[in-house]
């Protein structure tokens, strides 16, 4: 038995083995996701992280929830050799990625050429959406001829400057890599941070994952049966699942189940499988396709290479690094899987099919 929600940006989903304890599982599913949106977000101005930004340079006490993500931040970025950090929330915003993507796939973008395609999140976005700076200085701009002047323009809010260049022209920053989450500071027995100024995390990378790790551990615990979380491809089993395991059926665009005996796996007991790709939350930016997961060692989208890769791993957290660092290496990602054991799927762009470790054994 299933039942499914929006929450977090994506749809969350509980299965149960046992059907008279499927209303418990989700109201635990949906207690676990508001604290981990309350203290995580990026979008909202309430959040314990938007508070954290207001106060950098200055050692802060955090709760024991923002403590625990942040930690699995910081381990997730150490692990991958600093493919996956949380310091890339600047880069992300230059991108366009400023506010919850159903924000960003309405409005318009500065350069007046982009359309945003993905999957729009749920409730709790209390960003508000970036001016269109751009075009008021254009159309100043065309009554004195704007192909004769460049203007340079500072959104104070924003953390400009932004370049206003003649029409037809893109109007972003060059991206630039990210700070490094080496440079945050954190006392994890203490709870104590101190962010940086001129650092803005993101945790998304990692954040959902954490969210399916200990909701599919509390609801185990709790109501006593065999659990399987969903998370937008954040899967996290725990408890004894059904004869088989639990069957996941694969989308190799985050849609429809693909008919391949390598696009299903069975997940057991305490396993986790995530899956990262660049085919749903993306739009244009200067005259470009670009989409949520950036390269920290650039600033920028990493090379075209996949669209989706999928890992099975011990945690969803584990799970979700390798296939967000995969993305980001390109056409290295099989082997650095490879070399750490670990089972994956990875689908090109073209449509082609890499396996690794034994997948999808």
């Amino acid at each position: 038995m299933s039942t499914a929600f929006p929450a977090l940006g994506t749809t969350a989903e509980v299965l149960v083995t046992d059907p008279a304890r499927l209303s418990a599982a989700a109201e635990l599913l949906h207690e676990e996701l508001a604290a981990i949106d309350l203290a995580c977000s990026r979008f909202r101005a309430d959040s314990e992280i938007s508070r954290l930004h207001e106060q950098a340079g200055k050692q802060v006490r955090v709760g024991a929830l923002l403590a625990e993500a942040l930690g699995v931040a910081l381990r997730a970025a150490r692990v991958s050799d600093g493919l996956v950090d949380p310091t890339v929330g600047s880069a992300v915003r230059e991108l366009g990625y400023d506010r919850d993507f159903a924000e960003v796939a309405a409005s318009a973008p500065d350069d007046g050429d982009s359309a945003a395609t993905g999957q729009a999140p749920g409730p709790g976005s209390h960003a508000a959406a970036r001016p269109d700076l751009t075009a008021a200085v254009k159309a100043t701009l065309r009554a004195s001829d704007a192909r004769k002047v460049a203007l340079t323009a500072f959104q104070v809010s924003r953390g400009g400057p932004y370049v206003v260049a003649p029409p037809g022209e893109p109007t972003t920053v060059p991206p630039v890599p990210a700070p490094g989450w080496h440079r945050v500071l954190f006392d994890p027995v203490q709870r104590l941070v101190v962010l940086p100024r001129g650092i803005r995390l993101d945790l998304g990378a990692t954040a959902k994952a954490l969210a399916a790790d200990r909701a599919a551990r509390r609801i185990h615990s709790v109501v006593g049966c065999g659990a399987l979380v969903n998370l937008g491809g954040d899967l996290r089993a725990a408890g004894r699942g059904p004869d088989g395991g639990w069957q996941v059926a694969l989308g190799d665009d985050h849609a429809g189940a693909v008919d391949r005996p390598d696009a299903t796996v069975a997940l057991h007991r305490d396993f986790a499988l995530a899956t990262s790709g660049t085919t749903r939350r993306r739009w244009r930016r200067g005259g470009r396709t670009v989409h949520h997961i950036v390269d920290p060692r650039t600033g920028d989208v990493p090379e075209a290479r996949w669209r989706t890769v999928t890992v099975a791993a011990k945690s969803t957290v584990d799970a979700n690094t390798a296939a967000t660092a995969a993305i980001v290496l390109g056409s290295s990602a099989p082997d650095w899987l490879a070399r750490r054991r670990l089972p994956a799927r990875l689908v090109g762009v073209g449509g082609d099919v890499v396996t690794t470790a034994g997948w999808p054994s």
